[in-house]
Formats: structure tokens, sequence, C-alpha cells
């Protein structure tokens, strides 16, 4: 099988040809046909993060396809079953966290495209009880951004428990972005988003922003006080200043929450605002299985849009580029359903 591999941080990866993974117990193996490009494959190819994975390894956790091979003990998977295989490749499911539907802080977890490979690969394995069954209808490369884009950004807005007519701002029209207006607009929000190009904030405007707040040329802080402040702010942008920035937009009682995670990130919290105000800072990771399955079972619905661009995976490293220039509307997904 051919995949993008990292053998070395900051190096571009490296596309070679590796034998296809045989599933273990508890296990499926996936002919991948879609994976998305986000941020943190990214941060995993550079090394930025403390935690760091461990080269050679294959990035990518945004990857769909179809089941091939059923490892020993599976039987609620079946081949040629379509699945997601998300961030959270396992958890231990025993834990305080796992027992209380917070799987997503279990301390045992392994993490798909960084503590085991992922999906930049023709093939990938997955933990079958982790393996999100795709509805009919869902297409492979919407699929994919939905698997973290999507399920990152939906459960940052239950975390923040978002309500009809609050104001909500979304600092970063991305990836991330683009579902998060959608999300908040299905919640009833009135949505105010926050980028630094002409045209990520027209496609904020075209999927429902009641409030386009250009971060270049307004101050961000003001232009939401002047509109009463947010209920909650959800800081998408990999920049610790927009955190800061939307962060000065809160209305008393808001929330941040914080979702991107800049390789160096620390921003400057006035305490005296933060204590009188009675505002909140919230870190908010990925989402549940429980999470991803009601993800997909709106854009089943009809209720949501994936804006998505497609490349083969021989175009990984321009890909990488372009997300780092900032030239890309909103989700890279690499097509490997037609030998990409």
């Amino acid at each position: 099988m051919k995949a993008a591999v990292v053998r070395e941080f900051g190096q571009p990866l490296v596309i070679e040809e590796r034998p296809d993974p045989e599933p273990g117990p508890g296990q499926v193996r996936v002919r991948v046909e879609a994976c998305g490009l986000c941020h943190t494959d990214i941060h995993a190819a550079h090394g930025d993060w403390p935690v760091k994975p461990t080269p050679p390894f294959v990035p990518g956790h945004e990857g769909v396809g179809l089941v091939e091979k059923l490892g020993e003990g599976v039987t609620h998977l079946a081949v040629g079953q379509r699945v997601a295989v998300p961030w959270l490749g396992r958890a231990c499911g025993r834990c305080e966290h796992c027992l209380s539907g917070w799987e997503t802080l279990c301390e045992s977890q392994i993490n798909t495209g960084y503590g085991c490979d992922g999906g930049y690969a023709e093939k990938m394995l997955a933990w079958a009880d982790f393996a999100q069954a795709v509805p009919e209808g869902v297409s492979a490369v919407d699929a994919a951004p939905l698997t973290c884009a999507g399920v990152t950004t939906y459960k940052a807005l239950k975390v923040a428990d978002v309500r009809p007519a609050q104001l909500v701002a979304i600092s970063g029209v991305g990836g991330l972005g683009h579902l998060a207006v959608q999300y908040a607009k299905i919640a009833g929000a009135t949505v105010a988003a926050i980028d630094v190009t002409d045209e990520k904030l027209a496609l904020a405007r075209e999927l429902g922003a009641d409030i386009i707040i250009d971060a270049r040329t307004q101050d961000v802080g003001a232009e939401l006080k002047r509109h009463g402040g947010a209920h909650v702010a959800l800081a998408l942008a990999v920049s610790p200043a927009a955190f800061e920035a939307v962060n000065s937009g809160l209305r008393r009682g808001g929330k941040l929450v914080m979702v991107a995670l800049p390789a160096h990130g620390t921003i400057q919290l006035p305490i005296f605002d933060t204590v009188l105000n009675g505002t909140s800072v919230i870190g908010s990771i990925v989402g549940t299985r429980q999470d991803l399955a009601e993800v997909f079972q709106l854009h089943a619905a009809g209720r949501t849009k994936v804006i998505q661009e497609t490349r083969p995976l021989t175009a990984v490293n321009e890909s990488i580029d372009e997300v780092l220039r900032g030239q890309v509307k909103a989700r890279i997904v690499f097509d490997l359903g037609t030998g990409g």
C-alpha cells in the first residue's frame, strides 16, 4: 500500500510503499477512501507539541473508508461497511472519564495519526469499538472533515451550553470554523464570525453568520461589545493574539472556549476583569463517539454543508504549504478512493 510518512520532524513527508497492515484482536483494516488534512497533522509532522509522536509514523485522524478485514472478536462491523476513524483511536473504557461520558479525557487513550498510524495511507487499522459507522448518503469526502473539524466544534458548543438567542463568536472561519458557524445556527444562536481573509468572511456570511468582523481592520473586542458582548466565544484561530482579542469581547458571565492549539500558545488573562465579570475559560478537546454519531446524523439530514476541496495523497506536502499560507478556504481532503 502507499502511505505518506513522517520520517523526520519538520521535513517533507515521504510517499512510500508499505505492507498491508494486519488487524489484531478487536481491530479492523480499513481501505481508506478519504482523509482530511487537519492543522493537528501539521503540528504532528513538525513535532510542535510537548508530547510528540515517534517517527516514522503516518499522520491523519480524519480517515474514512470501507472495512476490508475483521480482526478476531469483531462482530458489530461488517466487511464493506463505511466507517470513520477519528482522533480518539482508543480509550481504556474503565477509568472515571470513560465511565462518565468523557472518554476524550482518558489518560490511556491512543490517538490516530499520533500514537498509531493514521489515514494518510491507502489502508489503515482501527480499533473496531472506536470506528464510527458512517450513515448512508454521507460521502467519504464529506465524512472526513466531520470526523474531526465537525465533531470538535460541535462538542465545543455543547461544552459551552449554547442556547437560542445567545451571541456566539467564532474566531477563525476555516476547516473548523465554517462548521462551527452552522452548528451555532442550528442551536439558535446569533453568530459573529471573525477572520482576516475576505474569502473566509464571505463564506461565513454564506453559511448564515449574522455579524462579520474583519480582524485586520476592526477591534474584535469592541465590535462584540457593541452587540452586547459574546455569551460564548470559540477560539479556533491558531494565534494566541486571536484568543486574547475574542476574550476581550465577552459579556459578563461569558465563556471563552479554547479549541485551537498554537505551537507555542500562552495568553495574558486579566485577573481583575475575569473575576469581576464572572467570565470562564474552558478547554474543549474533540468529541466522543456519541458526539460524532450526532454530527453524522445532522449531516445525513441535510442540516450541514461541508466545504472541502480534494487532492491526491501525492500532493500532501504542497497541501500542507497551502494550509500554512492560509490559502485554503475550508478543508483539504485527500481522495484515495480513485487511487489518489
